[in-house]
C-alpha cells in the first residue's frame, strides 16, 4: 500500500514538472474542454508524459539515492575523527585558493565557458585539498602537537592525544578473565573500549545450547561487569558497526585501526593477522610468560610431586604460575613436597618446562 502511495506521489510531481518544462520552451497551449484541444494539447502531454517517467523511473532514482546515501554513511563511520577534520580543513583551503585563481585571472569574464571553467576549478582543487590532507592527517596533526608543546611548555604524548590510549577488548581475552586481574593492578592505562559487535557475539556464547560454550559466556559477562562496576578504568562501548565486515577479528583489527588502538587478546591468529596489518596487539599469553620468575639451573627450590610423568621414576611438579617441573626418580614422592635441585629448562612455544632432581639424588651424584 504504501509503495502505491509514493508512486502515485512520484507520478504527480512527475506530471507538474512535464507541464512546467513545456511552458519552460515556450510550447504552452491554453488547455479548453475541447476534445481535439486535449488531443493536441502540448501541456497535455508533458503532464502524461512527466507522470508515466515519474511513476516509472522517479522510484528507482530515489532507491539508488537512499542506497548511496546509506553506503555513504556507513564508510564514513569507519573514517577516523582526524581525517574528517582535515578533509575539512583541506576542502576549505582548496575552495578559498580556486575563488582566488577566478579573481585573480578574471576568468568568470570570459564569454560563454567562464562559468564552467570557474566550476570545474573549485571541484578540482577542492578535491586535491581534500585527499592531500586526509592522506597528510598524521603529520598535520603531529606538527599541531609539536606547536601546542612549544607554546605552552607542557609536556604532550603523541600517541595519547591521537588515541593510541585505547585499548580494545577481544572476546577470547574476555572469556579467559585474566584481564580483569590485570586491570587492577593498574598495568593498562587509557581507555577500554569494549565493541559492541564483541559483546553480541559474546551473547550468542551465553546463550549457547551447549553447556562448555554457555558457561563461558556468562564468565565473560561477569567479568565486563567486574571490570566495569568494580575496577577504576575507564569504559566505554563503542556502539558503530562495520556491516561490510563480517568476522569479528576483522572488525577489530579495523576498529583498532580507526581508533589508532590496540587490541588485546589471548587469540594467536588474531595476534598475527593484526600484526601483518600494522595494528599493535597486547597479548596476555605473551604477558603470562614474559612475567613468569626465572629459574637457572642449579637453583634449590621446594616443590609438591602431583603425579608420575611419562618416563619411568618421574615424578610431575607445578609451580605458582603454572611452569610444569619434571622431577627424575620423583615417582615415590607423589604428594609430598620435597627440594630439587634444577638441571636444565627446555623452552617450548607452549612455555617454559623444567628438569630437575631430588636435591639429595643430586649432591650424591657429585
Amino acid at each position: 500500500m504504501l509503495n502505491k502511495f509514493w508512486r502515485l506521489v512520484f507520478a504527480t510531481v512527475g506530471g507538474v514538472l512535464g507541464y512546467q518544462i513545456v511552458d519552460y520552451l515556450g510550447l504552452s497551449e491554453e488547455i479548453t474542454l475541447d476534445l481535439y484541444n486535449l488531443v493536441t494539447n502540448n501541456n497535455i502531454y508533458g503532464i502524461i508524459v512527466g507522470a508515466l517517467l515519474g511513476f516509472i523511473l522517479l522510484p528507482y532514482i530515489v532507491e539508488k539515492i537512499v542506497q548511496f546515501i546509506v553506503k555513504f554513511e556507513n564508510n564514513l563511520e569507519g573514517v577516523p575523527g582526524k581525517d574528517i577534520i582535515a578533509g575539512i580543513c583541506g576542502l576549505i583551503v582548496g575552495l578559498l585558493l580556486g575563488v582566488l585563481i577566478v579573481i585573480a585571472f578574471s576568468i568568470q569574464s570570459i564569454p560563454t565557458f567562464g562559468l564552467w571553467i570557474q566550476i570545474a576549478i573549485n571541484l578540482i582543487l577542492g578535491y586535491l585539498g581534500w585527499n592531500l590532507a586526509v592522506n597528510k592527517s598524521k603529520e598535520l596533526f603531529n606538527i599541531l602537537i609539536q606547536a601546542n608543546k612549544k607554546d605552552n611548555s607542557i609536556e604532550v604524548d603523541n600517541s595519547e592525544v591521537l588515541g593510541a590510549s585505547y585499548k580494545i577488548l577481544d572476546t577470547s581475552a574476555i572469556i579467559d578473565g585474566r584481564i580483569a586481574d590485570i586491570c587492577q593492578t593498574d598495568f593498562i592505562e587509557g581507555v577500554m573500549i569494549i565493541p559492541k559487535f564483541v559483546l553480541e557475539e559474546l551473547q550468542h556464547i551465553a546463550d549457547s545450547p551447549d553447556l562448555l560454550k554457555r558457561n563461558r559466556g556468562r564468565r565473560g559477562l561477569d567479568i565486563l561487569k567486574k571490570i566495569q562496576k568494580e575496577l577504576e578504568i575507564t569504559v566505554e562501548i563503542y556502539e558503530q558497526d562495520f556491516h561490510d565486515i563480517d568476522e569479528v577479528d576483522s572488525k577489530l583489527v579495523k576498529l583498532a585501526k580507526v581508533l589508532n588502538g590496540k587490541v588485546i587478546t589471548n587469540d594467536y591468529n588474531l595476534n598475527k593477522v593484526a600484526e601483518l596489518q600494522g595494528v599493535s596487539v597486547l597479548n596476555i599469553n605473551q604477558l603470562a610468560n614474559a612475567v613468569k620468575p626465572v629459574v637457572l639451573p642449579g637453583e634449590e627450590m621446594e616443590v609438591k610431586i602431583i603425579k608420575d610423568g611419562k618416563e619411568p621414576g618421574q615424578g610431575i611438579g607445578y609451580l605458582d604460575d603454572g611452569t610444569m617441573i619434571v622431577v627424575d626418580h620423583g615417582k615415590d614422592y607423589i604428594g609430598d613436597n620435597i627440594d630439587i635441585l634444577v638441571t636444565s629448562i627446555l623452552q617450548t612455544s607452549a612455555g617454559r618446562m623444567i628438569f630437575a632432581k631430588p636435591k639429595f639424588l643430586a649432591r650424591q651424584a657429585l
